[in-house]
């Protein structure tokens, strides 16, 4: 389906803004931000390089209005994850949810915030840049819900939130890496199905001293 549609009388060509956006994310998602060159985008996008900046700004600006694209798409399991009302609900739904989001049949796999610029040149700085916040939001708003657990009694006075939240996030960027090197959602469920079981039996497995994470 083309998006980019003849004008009338004389009037500029219009398309469709959103399927446009949402076939760059996809782009994106795919490639990476310096994969994703722009004829790529354009194509993808179905209009022209010229149509492309004066809707979206520069391939940066695209990029970054992809990402919200995301976040507010794919990547809101962990916005609906930190409305569950126990520490251990928050867990659950943010593991299954990234292993559905990252392993979606037929689509990209893996995550466009964790993989979207790792490796870029001076060029990509401010994008490579952008995914360190965006990565590191989640985690903080992940070590806040744990310590309102704390507050809550839902988890223990001596529980530490801030690590809770960087165990559980590094957890979930594993989980998007392997899914892009291929491992499938069933077993990548199994491994999200793992540290639950953990967690429960360990309480919070950042005061199992034995494992470490508790130093």
């Amino acid at each position: 389906m083309e998006i980019e549609k003849s004008g009338l009388g004389g009037r500029p060509r219009g398309f469709d803004a959103d399927e446009a956006l949402e076939r760059a994310m996809l782009v994106f998602w795919e490639h990476g931000y310096e994969g994703a060159s722009l004829t790529r985008l354009t194509e993808a996008m179905g209009i022209s390089t010229t149509s492309m900046y004066a809707a979206f700004g520069n391939k940066e600006a695209l990029f970054r209005k992809a990402l919200e694209r995301y976040t507010d798409g794919p990547g809101s399991y962990l916005a609906r994850a930190l409305q569950e009302p126990t520490a251990l609900g928050v867990v659950t739904e943010i593991l299954t949810g990234v292993v559905r989001a990252t392993t979606i049949p037929g689509g990209p796999h893996g995550c466009l915030g964790v993989q979207g610029a790792l490796s870029t040149g001076d060029s990509g700085s401010g994008v490579r840049d952008l995914l360190v916040a965006w990565r590191d939001n989640g985690c903080s708003r992940l070590q806040e819900r744990f310590r309102q657990a704390v507050v809550d009694g839902d988890l223990p006075p001596e529980a530490d939130p801030r690590l809770l939240a960087r165990y559980v996030t590094t957890v979930t960027f594993g989980i998007a890496v392997q899914a892009a090197g291929g491992v499938g959602r069933e077993e990548l469920q199994e491994l999200a199905d793992v540290v639950v079981r953990n967690w429960q039996l360990a309480g919070h497995p950042a005061l199992d001293q034995s494992s470490g994470l508790g130093r």
